[in-house]
């Protein structure tokens, strides 16, 4: 028995000394860009063999596997590697270098002046249309929402993007890549245009401040591109009612989900407001409005998108005001205006092109009528008449070059046939602006991205062509934290309401320069950006006066030679209930030093419309048991310059020169509203109605955005909205779709 049990014994060590002896080892090190990288799983194919890097890259296992095998190379941020090696009775040692894994989620986006906000990105998103409903003060406005973000000002009276230093008018709307020539409403001197646009038909849009695309042009500062939905997700109607407006729309969804058309109508009146209310501005007539609008979405069998949209919109007022001018009573402005905008676009994937076509025509009307009062009888009638029509055509190829890289390429056309009658003044101003473009995105990593444009443009009007090119890159410095450098170069026309007169003119020009460094994680994003803006061959202009008696005068072309500047700082900061149960907030600032001589400055003046100081901050709170949202915003602004300059004749020579100059006081404005949704938590609802209280300037404060004067310059009045305090209530009923998630995820 103890020979046997030696045996045994034998057998076992032999056979252990045999396996120990076949068993080979296996070791190295993996890097990437010579540092190592650890939880790298090393494995050898088709077999249980294999371990994980560790901290500094360094791996060892063993194996009895013996011949030619693959070891594998695997991480979810790098490529996988595979090499082939030969196993006998040698150890093995092994170096890999590793390549980064490109990947469209992780790669890093240039975003130096832009903000982008998508159903795609609500992680990120600043300005979805849940976001502009919820905000108060913003009216369900894009554009009043806009104001609460950095680098918009904030200047009350006229319609427009004041962005960074530039007019209203230097900035651009798009929608689904076409330009929107009429996207605010008909105005009168010193109350300025709404939007024309329901927010809901967007699904989401990027806000470029600056530096943007080289798709888009005929924009000194910034562009807004806005991107409409593609199909509802189910039928609905829905009707709005308040003393302000009533309103009715429905979508209908195929069964099989392919296609889909809507409509929606309504009719405004301010007149009840006006016996509740206090107002600054005396409407002899009050404000009025009925629009309409009609969509049709269609989904090709291949995945593409036919969509179109069109709309109607009329608006009536009259104003009358005390006369500056000492011989009359009162002054009298009515408007009629009307505009149209039809907006057809077709996307379509072609194999491994991405092809973008859509066109757009406007038609805006206004007709002013001005005219005085004494002892209540109207003389001195006038009559301003504007119509426009606009056509605009753009086509976009675009093929991927890898996950993160692109080239996209195409024409635009946009036409302007504009008539003016004013006195003496009649025009018929024409101009075809021929563009062509070429943009790449390259992706050289998950850190290190850039995007390269260049546009080239012919006015027919000016007779003049222009190149403009466009740079930026972006780098992650850290996980959470990138930073982007932007360059470009903008050419506009001159607003053609100053093309009075025979004048040799050229394309007005911008250069860009936008530095960012941007932290986002979930639900928290901070931007940083610094930005100079310098301006070149801008519109020099002289006062013509053709109406003595109402004071209205013409501002008529004369050259390029006027330039400016605009450099700044500005702060973002968002926190979407990371912080604060339920509380999404944000606050932004901006600090702006601008310069201009232009249009009718005597000298290098800090422009009307911009302000040094900006703050705005933004607050929305949804408490579930009360099924109540509770928003709240509020803006200051540092009191804007303002002047008072008139023409006249020196030695035969025209000039311009300054009567009065001052600053207006600071802006201030609390902005409060409530959201009720009762039907949260019934599932069998089949209506849901929101309920809306909202309070624009709160606090009542008396905010003046600028003056006006008489033709000597002895007498001057404010410039002020028509009501301090606004107070509206609404209500909004749905049929058909349910909202309690919106109410809940996202502060409805």
């Amino acid at each position: 028995m103890k020979t046997q049990g030696q045996n045994i014994l034998f057998l076992i060590l032999l056979v252990t000394s045999i396996l120990g002896y076949s068993q080979v080892k296996i070791s190295g090190k993996v890097s990437f860009k010579n540092k190592g990288v650890a939880d790298v799983n090393v494995t050898l194919k088709d077999t249980y063999d294999g371990s994980t890097t560790d901290a500094q890259g360094n791996f060892t296992f063993e194996t009895s596997e013996k011949g030619a095998h693959i070891i594998t190379f695997t991480h979810p941020k790098y490529e996988n590697v595979e090499r082939t090696v030969s196993l006998e009775n040698q150890e093995v040692s092994l170096s890999i270098d590793l390549k980064e894994q490109i990947s469209e989620i992780d790669a890093v986006v240039v975003s130096a002046g832009s903000i982008e906000a998508s159903d795609k990105k609500r992680a990120t998103a600043l300005l979805s249309p849940i976001d502009i409903y919820t905000t108060a003060g913003a009216d369900g406005q894009i554009s009043s929402a806009l104001n609460y973000l950095p680098g918009v000002q904030k200047v009350g009276g006229t319609e427009g993007l004041f962005i960074r230093g530039g007019t209203g008018t230097e900035s651009k709307i798009f929608m689904d890549g076409s330009l929107i020539n009429n996207y605010f409403s008909n105005s009168v001197p010193g109350i300025a245009g709404r939007d024309q646009f329901n927010t809901s038909l967007f699904k989401g849009n990027i806000f470029s401040s600056g530096g943007y695309s080289a798709l888009y042009g005929q924009a000194l500062s910034g562009a807004l591109m806005l991107e409409s939905v593609d199909l509802p997700d189910e039928s609905s109607y829905s009707i709005g009612i308040s003393p302000i407006f009533v309103n009715a729309g429905f979508q209908k969804l195929d069964d099989h989900k392919n296609y889909s058309y809507g409509a929606t109508a309504g009719y405004s009146l301010l007149s009840l407001m006006q016996k509740v209310f206090k107002f600054n501005t005396d409407f002899v007539e009050a404000p009025q409005g009925l629009n309409g609008d009609l969509n049709f979405r269609f989904k090709t069998k291949s995945g593409g998108f036919l969509k179109y949209y069109g709309m109607f919109n009329s608006n009536k007022m009259g104003v009358r005001s005390e006369s500056l001018e000492p011989e009359y009573d009162f002054s009298l402005v009515k408007l009629n205006g009307k505009n149209t905008f039809h907006n057809l676009s077709f996307r379509q994937k072609f194999g491994k092109y991405l092809l973008n076509v859509g066109g757009s025509y406007s038609y805006n009307r206004s007709d002013l009528h001005f005219s005085t009062e004494t002892n209540d009888i109207e003389s001195n009638r006038s009559q301003l008449l504007t119509d426009g029509n606009y056509l605009n055509f753009k086509a976009v190829m675009e093929r991927k070059i890898n996950r993160i890289s692109a080239v996209r390429g195409g024409v635009e056309l946009n036409n302007t046939d504009e008539n003016l009658n004013f006195e003496a003044v009649q025009k018929h101003y024409k101009d075809l602006i021929s563009s062509a473009f070429l943009e790449t995105d390259l992706g050289f990593s998950n850190a290190l991205s850039a995007k390269i444009g260049v546009r080239a443009e012919h006015s027919s009007f000016l007779g003049k062509n222009n190149i403009a090119p466009r740079f930026a890159i972006a780098y992650r410095l850290a996980k959470d934290w990138t930073t982007s450098l932007a360059y470009g170069l903008f050419y506009q026309n001159q607003e053609s309401k100053y093309i009075n007169g025979p004048a040799h003119l050229d394309f007005q020009r911008s250069q860009h320069y936008i530095f960012q460094i941007q932290r986002a994680s979930e639900g928290r994003t901070l931007r940083l950006e610094a930005f100079y803006k310098k301006y070149d061959q801008l519109i020099k202009t002289f006062n013509v006066t053709p109406d003595k008696e109402q004071n209205q005068q013409i501002q008529t072309a004369l050259n390029n030679n006027g330039y400016g500047f605009a450099k700044g700082l500005e702060f973002f900061w968002r926190d979407n209930k990371k912080t604060f149960e339920n509380i999404d907030y944000w606050v932004s600032y901006s600090y702006l030093d601008s310069k201009r001589d232009f249009l009718n400055y005597p000298a290098s003046l800090k422009p009307g419309f911009a302000a040094e100081h900006t703050l705005s901050a933004v607050a929305k709170r949804f408490i579930p048991e009360w099924k109540l949202g509770v928003n709240l915003s509020y803006t200051y602004a540092k009191g804007r310059p303002y002047y008072d300059i008139a023409s006249a004749f020196e030695n035969d020579k025209a000039i311009n020169y300054t009567r009065h100059e001052g600053r207006l006081k600071d802006y201030n404005a609390l902005n409060f509203s409530i959201n009720y949704l009762p039907n949260i938590g019934k599932k069998d609802a089949k209506a849901f109605p929101v309920f809306v209280l909202s309070v624009s300037n709160i606090l009542g404060s008396r905010n003046i955005y600028g003056y006006n004067f008489s033709a000597d310059g002895s007498r001057s009045s404010a410039i002020v909205p028509p009501v301090n305090t606004f107070v509206f209530i609404g209500a909004f009923i749905s049929f058909g779709v349910d909202k309690t998630d919106d109410a809940i995820n996202n502060n409805l």
